[in-house]
């Protein structure tokens, strides 16, 4: 089973407490635990594709970190933002490729 999340309390505990609590305990904890109806690995393909998709790039990082855990390669992610990029669009492809490389490097090489 996954390990717990405290990203939303860590950084909107005090401030919005009910969302954190949510985030943490019901996303990442309820939702991201149902290991037998999706993977992980296959959540984090569906996560990374909808931020990219919605261009919500500020929590791309955060994801794509969890998709490499959760054993997606560089070649992967590649061909995904690549497949994606005549769906959302060029500028957008762009963008999760500039955080993707960050976050992969040189794996896969």
């Amino acid at each position: 089973m996954a390990e717990k999340v405290t990203a939303g309390r860590d950084a909107l505990g005090e401030f919005a407490p009910k969302f954190a609590a949510l985030n943490d305990d019901v996303l990442f904890g309820q939702v991201w635990s149902r290991e037998t109806e999706l993977s992980p690995r296959d959540r984090s393909l569906a996560t990374i594709s909808a931020l990219i998709t919605q261009g919500a790039f500020q929590q791309l990082p955060f994801h794509l970190n969890k998709a490499k855990e959760n054993g997606l390669t560089k070649n992967e992610v590649v061909e995904i933002i690549t497949q994606l990029a005549f769906y959302v669009g060029w500028p957008s492809a762009w963008s999760a490729f500039n955080i993707a490389k960050e976050i992969f490097g040189e794996d896969d090489k």
